[in-house]
């Protein structure tokens, strides 16, 4: 019989709190079974100390127009909200924000690289609720395993695997929004075979915000007789059109939030991507195994997109295109040396060859494309590759006490084809060191204590300048962030866990750089620093309650603006003060199960010398209820935003107006609710 390792936690241990062992510092919330063929890589939840893992039954009954919103359950997650068609946001944590400026945060599917160039999370949208197994969140700088956006952290959504299931899900909603899922496992033998199918479509809460999306996946495994090795296939397609609403000004978000403006009518995107990846895991002998992955990512994206109202500014009309082909292999041995000692060593190398087009037109042409452009902003084609190394190594001198020493490099290069033939290389960084170290101790049977220390790395990404080096350009060295850790997990009663985390994250020579629109600002020296807290029980056999608030701040410790004046002691734009969570499940019989979220942000600055008030602040408040049919059949019914809260997304417009700098606004939606069908034969 296959070897599984089951990690069943329902927010809360339901026995006695047992011995504490070091390693003990990641929180689970919900149900998770992990798979795989005995020995492997490190599990990032058993070495590592600022993880978080929330598990199926978290996510596949929710009903989200992207697959990234489901993170708001988890502490500490900034949703960035932009709802803009396919543009529709990202999650951030550790002070960094989803600005697009920033990309500090690492995203992986299965373990494989998920990030476009820049840095944005648009692969996630591949992903449907029903198809994942668990989602896990790495936090912080001690994370040796991936270089390349892993600034502040990583998160991998795994997807199903192996296993005889099938399950589906029939959804409609608010907004004419329906949702079709439906997800097949069959395990014979030695064979392993997994498939997905989602479709989602929906007219959106504002004018002009149609929106249809399709996937498909497939997974093909097959495992030895000895359990041995294991080897397999995954492929993904994603098909994505949708219309774009556009960003509102202050009096048009006070006259009517839920409209289009009329210079948005011929907004929208239309979006490709696709995946292939092989697996091989292979025990090479007792104690010593081999993990390897290849894969390739598609990206292809064509978006049109209005920002100003009238023909001023410095960008009417765009019309923006995107060519990404990402290759790449990770590979780690692992050796169990004694009881004690285990030994990692891993290496990836990934080549991307990209294109970027962007197309300017006058106000007066609707962005047809059968009109010329009046101007070609952009038109390369640039490479980047990247090779990256890695050793680790778990000590558990005593059985209270584990640690965990690690060192990472990497090294890039690439060139650009630009507009008009010119040829640039990517600057050269030489080799990036990354030290780290990783310390968990049971100091009593319910009480554990870590911390860790680590280096990350932020380089320039993009299609020109300054990541590409032209005649005359400044250099810039990349951003080295130092952070550091310390955190205590608790078990006070049986059925009760609690985690409080101090943390602090100092980079130097950061750089906001959006490569979409050449637009890049020197941050200089800055300081992130929170505490992060966290409190979950199961309270008898019925209810579960949990609850989370992080403080954080971001600020510019040495910086000056282009014009020469001093960032020191400014917030980094767009980074709230605080989220926080609160929950309650309560299972009142076999049949019914009720549930209800809160999630909480705080305002913040929209601009770098934080002179243009606070904004994007919400408290939202969402309902669910369950009625279980039979074994195999139920019904739910979801409210989200239950009190209608009115909020927004905010950024601050300093480029496309021509001068006449203001706010521009995305709202949110108001009160939805959502009812679905959902089988499990």
């Amino acid at each position: 019989m296959r070897n599984r390792l089951h990690l069943s936690i329902l927010l809360a241990l339901l026995g006695p709190p047992a011995l504490a062992q070091s390693g003990d510092s990641a929180i689970t919330l919900g149900k998770v079974e992990v798979r795989g063929a005995s020995g492997g890589p490190l599990l990032a939840n058993n070495v590592l100390t600022s993880v978080d893992v929330m598990g199926a039954d978290k996510v596949e009954d929710k009903n989200v127009m992207n697959s990234w919103e489901l993170l708001g359950q988890m502490p500490g997650i900034q949703l960035t909200e932009t709802r803009q068609g396919a543009e529709s946001g990202k999650v951030t944590f550790r002070a960094f924000n989803g600005e697009g400026y920033i990309n500090g945060i690492k995203t992986l599917i299965d373990g494989i690289p998920s990030n476009v160039n820049s840095g944005n999370q648009r692969f996630i949208d591949m992903i449907f609720p029903l198809e994942i197994d668990y989602i896990e969140v790495v936090r912080g700088t001690n994370d040796p395993r991936y270089g390349l956006h892993n600034i502040g952290g990583n998160i991998n959504f795994a997807t199903r695997q192996g296993g005889n299931y099938l399950d589906g899900r029939l959804s409609y909603g608010s907004f004419n929004t329906r949702e079709a899922q439906l997800a097949v496992g069959k395990e014979t033998g030695s064979i392993a075979q997994n498939y997905f199918m989602g479709v989602q479509a929906s007219d959106g809460h504002r004018d002009h915000a149609d929106s249809t999306k399709y996937t498909l996946a497939g997974k093909w495994f097959y495992t030895d007789e000895a359990e041995t090795l294991k080897a397999g296939l995954v492929a993904r397609a994603y098909h994505h059109e949708a219309d774009e609403s556009g960003f509102l000004t202050a009096e048009e978000l006070a006259a009517d939030r839920n409209q289009s403006p009329e210079k948005n009518a011929n907004d929208g995107d239309d979006r490709d991507m696709w995946h292939l990846g092989a697996h091989l895991d292979k025990r090479l002998a007792d104690g010593l195994s081999l993990s390897t992955k290849l894969y390739i990512n598609s990206y292809e994206d064509d978006r049109t997109v209005t920002f100003t109202r009238y023909p001023v500014g410095n960008a009417p009309r765009q019309r923006r295109q995107w060519d990404e082909r990402q290759t790449g292999m990770l590979s780690s041995l692992t050796w169990v040396a004694t009881e004690s000692v285990t030994m990692e060593a891993g290496a990836n190398f990934e080549h991307q060859d990209n294109a970027y087009r962007r197309y300017r037109y006058n106000f007066s042409i609707p962005t047809d494309f059968d009109v010329a452009p009046a101007r070609v902003q952009n038109d390369d084609h640039y490479t980047l590759e990247n090779i990256g190394a890695y050793v680790q190594a778990v000590f558990n001198p005593v059985e209270s006490l584990k640690i965990v020493p690690a060192f990472r490099v990497d090294k890039f290069s690439g060139s650009t084809h630009l507009l008009g033939g010119a040829q640039a290389s990517l600057q050269s960084y030489g080799w990036i060191k990354q030290p780290k170290l990783s310390v968990v101790y049971a100091v009593t049977p319910t009480a554990n204590l870590y911390a860790n220390w680590g280096r990350t790395f932020q380089v320039l990404t993009g299609s020109t300048a300054p990541a590409y080096l032209t005649e005359g350009q400044e250099t810039y060295r990349p951003s080295i962030n130092t952070g550091t850790e310390l955190g205590i997990k608790l078990s006070p009663v049986a059925g009760t866990e609690a985690r409080i985390a101090a943390w602090r994250q100092d980079a130097t020579d950061e750089v906001a750089n959006m490569p979409s629109t050449g637009t890049t600002v020197g941050l200089g020296q800055t300081r992130r620093q929170g505490l992060d807290m966290l409190v979950s029980s199961r309270v008898g056999e019925r209810w579960t309650l949990w609850a989370s608030h992080a403080v954080q701040e971001a600020k510019v410790v040495s910086a000056f603006t282009a014009t020469g004046v001093a960032l020191e002691g400014k917030e980094v734009f767009s980074t709230p003060r605080y989220i926080s969570n609160v929950g309650i499940d309560y299972q009142l019989d076999e049949r019914w199960k009720f549930g209800m979220q809160g999630r909480m942000q705080g305002d913040y600055y929209i601009d770098e010398l934080n002179e243009q008030g606070k904004f994007g602040g919400f408290k939202v408040l969402d309902v669910s209820a369950r009625y279980q049919l039979s074994d195999r059949f139920s019904i739910d019914l979801q409210v989200r935003n239950l009190a209608d809260r009115e909020y927004e997304y905010v950024w601050y417009d300093s480029f496309f107006w021509g001068g006449d700098n203001q706010p521009m606004f995305s709202s949110a939606p108001g009160r939805s609710a959502y009812v679905s069908f959902n089988m499990k034969l």
